[in-house]
């Protein structure tokens, strides 16, 4: 069975996520989601639903570097490895946007970092995410 557009579109999100963050975060962020699109031959209707993701971070990403800041309290968000930071940065636009119910947005997150990741990669986003949805008051 294929992927929804939604978990692909989050791949490819992630992935241009990850190609900015490990650049430094220099180039805008937009320019290289472009480029890795492109890369990666990404269809429309998954460019659509990662680029609406991208504008979320570009728009917000220091309200939600500080709301991550805010559930990571061992750990700063720039010491973190880059599959995390970008899937913790992922989870928190969708999360703030609200479109999507939280638990699936933390279940989609976590399997992005296991897939991108490791284990211990997805444990640490699982519980990362679920303390800001709690946060945020999106979970009970």
């Amino acid at each position: 069975m294929a992927a929804r557009i939604e978990t692909r579109g989050r791949a490819r999100a992630l992935q241009a996520l990850y190609a900015w963050d490990v650049r430094g975060g220099e180039t805008l962020l937009a320019r290289v989601a472009q480029l890795v699109w492109d890369d990666l031959a990404t269809p429309p209707e998954e460019r659509e639903f990662a680029n609406a993701l991208i504008q979320l971070i570009v728009a917000d990403q220091a309200n939600m570097d500080a709301e991550l800041a805010e559930v990571t309290t061992n750990w700063r968000l720039e010491r973190l490895g880059h599959i995390e930071r970008c899937t913790l940065r992922l989870g928190a636009a969708e999360l703030l946007q609200g479109g999507t119910p939280p638990r699936v947005v933390i279940q989609e997150c976590v399997r992005l970092a296991e897939r991108f990741g490791s284990g211990q990669s997805a444990r640490f986003v699982n519980g990362v995410l679920d303390a800001l949805a709690r946060r945020m008051g999106r979970l009970s």
